[in-house]
């Protein structure tokens, strides 16, 4: 499948908001279990931001990789 293609698929509407409803609610869990902590008493900086940026993309890339992986 060429690149093209492949970002065609993850961009498309109904893909995108499946994928992304996922990952918010993937990623809002995970963040809660492993970083509630530090965001509940206010101690978090960027690594805790980027954490909770990485909770968020990991599971829309899994998502992802599912939706193309069912279409080849």
């Amino acid at each position: 499948m060429s690149a093209r293609r492949t970002i065609g698929r993850m961009l498309h509407p109904p893909h995108l908001r499946r994928t992304g409803a996922i990952a918010l609610a993937v990623g809002t869990w995970l963040t809660a279990v492993n970083q509630g902590p530090a965001l509940v008493s206010g101690s978090f900086g960027g690594l805790t931001w980027l954490q909770v940026a990485m909770n968020i993309v990991t599971p829309f890339v899994v998502a992802n990789l599912g939706l193309l992986s069912r279409d080849q």
